[in-house]
């Protein structure tokens, strides 16, 4: 990846405390409703969101096949993205009061990610990783929309319970862990001990399973015993699958939802289900789309998903507001929503 981050000032991280978050100081998360009696807490009403920040490089190319060992043409672009980054922004512009997003980059792309994530109204609480650089992943998309990942999970998974302070819960309605933390030791500590202080002050977690191929690596068993305790699970279809050893994907909603009150399967081109307390409880059908790019509409439909219940929607009417953004996702290059100008977020 080239040196310089496009748009950055040299070696400067904006507002950043040495070794700590850019935007922030750990701990110092306003909490106070002006004029209210001085040390009241506000009541909850953001999204704290924890997560992957990746710099995507997303290669768009025709037909089915690569040309292997030789020349294939394609469109390529350097996008923002991560599962948890993408969720972030498609919740601020579904209309979340406020998005913070905890998470962990290279230093040298630090101020980047920022900018466009500030420009999609998330509040960024980036730790700037000294050793390792941005996650990246190269995005293949074949002609059919369909996408295959490389990933280089970088500084994304570095994140440790050292980067949490318990103050990044005030004023927070709900958390949300993107599944990639669990996979590497040091970021899922930190998973742990944020979905265990959330549950002790009584904010709902939802946790993004995120890979069934990091999944199967991991393992089965040990991805559902890191993620007890979560209220909220939103697996696809061969997540879900994968997580109970049934072949169908409702019977898998209805017992993945015995182990996690609410769980939202999404479906692709065919909707999603609401599964509840162990039967499938809503079937929300699908949103036409002329697909382009199907990068990061399981990360649209988590974020509109996660906006709406913050505002107050039932489960059943948020998995709609999911599939109405996992379509308008596909219609876009990258995984992040349209810019404030119009355009895509973070092209460079």
């Amino acid at each position: 990846m080239p040196g310089a981050v496009p748009g950055a000032v040299p070696g400067a991280v904006p507002d950043a405390v040495p070794g700590t978050m850019t935007g922030a100081v750990p701990g110092a998360v306003p909490d106070a409703v002006p004029g209210a009696v001085p040390g009241a807490v506000r009541p909850g009403r953001a999204l704290l969101v924890v997560g992957d920040v990746v710099t995507d490089v997303v290669a768009r190319y025709a037909g089915g096949t690569l040309a292997y060992g030789t020349d294939t043409a394609a469109e390529i672009r350097i996008l923002p993205g991560g599962a948890g980054a993408n969720a972030a922004c498609w919740a601020a512009y579904r209309g979340c009061p406020e998005v913070r997003l905890l998470g962990r980059v290279g230093r040298e792309w630090a101020p980047w990610h920022e900018i466009h994530l500030r420009g999609a109204g998330v509040r960024p609480l980036l730790v700037p990783d000294q050793e390792t650089p941005t996650a990246t992943v190269v995005a293949l998309v074949d002609g059919s929309a369909e996408r295959t990942f490389l990933t280089d999970s970088g500084a994304a998974l570095r994140l440790s319970p050292d980067d949490w302070s318990p103050a990044l819960l005030d004023g927070v309605a709900r958390i949300h862990l993107s599944g990639y933390l669990f996979f590497a030791r040091e970021s899922r500590e930190l998973a742990l001990v944020a979905l265990a202080q959330a549950r002790e002050r009584g904010v709902p977690v939802s946790v993004d399973p995120a890979s069934a191929g990091f999944i199967e690596t991991f393992g089965v068993a040990r991805f559902l015993a890191a993620s007890s305790g979560a209220d909220v699970l939103l697996p696809n279809a061969d997540e879900a699958r994968l997580l109970t050893g049934l072949p169908d994907t409702a019977d898998a909603a209805a017992a993945l939802s015995r182990r996690v009150p609410l769980t939202v399967v999404t479906l692709g081109a065919g909707g999603a289900l609401v599964a509840e307390s162990g039967s499938v409880t809503a079937r929300v059908p699908p949103v036409p789309a002329a697909a382009v790019d199907s990068t990061g509409a399981g990360d649209a439909f988590t974020g509109a998903f996660l906006a709406a219940l913050v505002t107050g929607a039932d489960p059943a009417a948020a998995a709609r507001e999911g599939c109405r953004a996992g379509a308008h996702a596909v219609t876009l290059p990258g995984g992040r929503p349209p810019g404030r100008d119009g355009g895509v977020t973070g092209d460079v």
